[in-house]
């Protein structure tokens, strides 16, 4: 069973949340970062990549735009 997370927000927790989940491999089969800035979240992979070896993914969505993010979860 594909186990995936999405992680909205590229500030400090989601930061944390992404490198832990990258880490969890035995539980999530594909991390995604999202922010309203998708370059924060590219960032945030590299260094995941760096530290983990693990490739996220990222986008970009505005949580308070409920249909795009209704789109992206669908997507995902």
């Amino acid at each position: 069973m594909s186990k995936k997370v999405l992680i909205i927000g590229a500030g400090g927790v989601g930061n944390v949340v992404a490198h832990k989940c990258a880490m969890a491999t035995e539980s999530f089969s594909e991390v995604m970062l999202a922010s309203r800035n998708e370059n924060k979240c590219k960032a945030i992979a590299a260094d995941v990549k760096a530290a983990t070896g693990r490739t996220i993914r990222t986008a970009a969505v505005d949580a308070d735009d409920v249909k795009a993010t209704v789109a992206l979860i669908k997507s995902f």
